[in-house]
């Protein structure tokens, strides 16, 4: 029964790196994923860590040079936005916070979110870029 489960865990997450190898980073994740996974269930958690990794692991791009110059320069508004959540790349910011959109590229928005100034994709809320 346990080498049955050794055999089946390796060809589905042979299969899972296959698919993801587009993406380094998806590999990357997958492989970390089923690094923990096997740790603490075994074959069996190997295949869903690595699952759950490759998903966790896929690359956000980054904002293009324009946008973050763009929002560089914008001014602080005086309603200063405070929330609980971290802000980090990858995270969505609550449906609460109002974004401006990026007038020469549409696809992004930017809000300032605890004193940080955020790059956001305005259909997800998820936090694509932290401009320092």
């Amino acid at each position: 029964m346990k080498k049955t489960l050794i055999i089946i865990s390796a060809a589905l997450m042979g299969s899972l790196a296959t698919a993801a190898v587009a993406q380094d980073s998806a590999v990357t994740g997958a492989a970390g994923g089923a690094v923990t996974g096997a740790i603490v269930g075994g074959p069996v958690g190997a295949v869903v860590g690595g699952a759950v990794g490759a998903i966790a692991g896929t690359a956000i791009d980054p904002p293009p040079a324009p946008v973050v110059t763009y929002v560089e320069k914008q001014p602080v508004p005086a309603d200063v936005v405070v929330i609980e959540e971290p802000v980090a790349v990858g995270r969505p910011l609550p449906r609460t916070v109002v974004l401006t959109p990026v007038p020469e590229n549409p696809a992004y928005a930017y809000a300032i979110v605890n004193q940080q100034r955020v790059i956001v994709d305005p259909q997800t809320h998820v936090v694509v870029g932290v401009v320092r």
